[in-house]
């Protein structure tokens, strides 16, 4: 008797199964490309953008050595104009202090993260 197998085939499709195809991430790509000619001397994220959320421009920072911590963030919320009361900060395991806030640019959502290395009782946001 055979074992019955399943196949998976991995596609870009979209929310929806349609192919995605570059245009449908235009938002996106074009906020990023907005964000970099208007504020060139930000610190370089990581950047994501994805064709299952075709509309997202996602912005992670991590904690660059020397830097103060979460400089980064704090110049990316005040470029993206997200007030302080709309930024959530939880610890994630290994002691690493995530910061979170999401903001409107050009039609796109953007999604901006932080990550640091921080003692609780500094921080800034949701701090003890």
């Amino acid at each position: 008797m055979s074992t019955p197998t399943l196949n998976v085939a991995v596609t870009g499709a979209g929310p929806l199964g349609d192919a995605v195809t570059l245009a449908d991430l235009n938002v996106p790509l074009r906020a990023l490309r907005l964000l970099a000619a208007e504020f060139p001397d930000l610190p370089a994220p990581c950047v994501d953008v994805s064709t299952v959320f075709p509309d997202r421009l996602c912005l992670r920072l991590h904690e660059a050595p020397g830097a103060p911590p979460l400089a980064a963030f704090e110049a990316w919320r005040a470029a993206l104009g997200v007030p302080d009361g709309e930024v959530t900060g939880r610890f994630q395991c290994g002691g690493v202090w995530v910061l979170t806030a999401e903001a409107r640019f050009e039609g796109a959502r953007v999604e901006l993260s932080a990550y640091a290395d921080l003692d609780v009782s500094t921080a800034k946001w949701g701090g003890a």
